[in-house]
């Protein structure tokens, strides 16, 4: 996977956007603390992301490209904010391989520029960005 690496440059994609994003998901993290069901933490980072103004679609499927063609399958990703980056969430001990190859193949399918996924099952909120360097 060298062209979709976790974003750890100097210059950040979307520095300013993640940041928002990020810290609507620790306000979440601060008021829940751990040990809720995922779609707990999905209804209440959509109230956080609607009253901190941050443009965002819920779950909405997006298409999948392959060649000059649009599949049937879509996928449907937790949430889709600015328009550009993929936000998925996780209520799980700790983030593996998996979560990470899920959202590493959002961002190979849709060939958006940024995923950022959190993990709200640890005590202490776990975050991780990965850019599409495919482009």
């Amino acid at each position: 996977m060298d062209n979709l690496t976790q974003d750890f440059q100097n210059e950040l994609l979307f520095k300013e956007e993640s940041f928002r994003i990020i810290g609507a998901a620790m306000e979440v993290s601060n008021v829940l603390g751990s040990g809720f069901l995922e779609a707990v933490y999905q209804e209440a980072l959509e109230y956080e992301l609607g009253d901190l103004d941050i443009p965002f679609e819920a779950q909405k499927p997006i298409q999948i490209r392959y060649k000059k063609r649009i599949l049937k399958k879509t996928y449907c990703p937790d949430f889709l904010c600015y328009g550009k980056i993929i936000v998925e969430i996780k209520a799980i001990k700790c983030i593996t391989e998996i979560e990470e190859a899920q959202i590493l193949n959002y961002l190979k399918a849709t060939e958006l520029p940024l995923g950022i996924l959190v993990n709200f099952g640890t005590p202490k909120i776990e975050w991780r960005r990965f850019a599409n360097t495919m482009k």
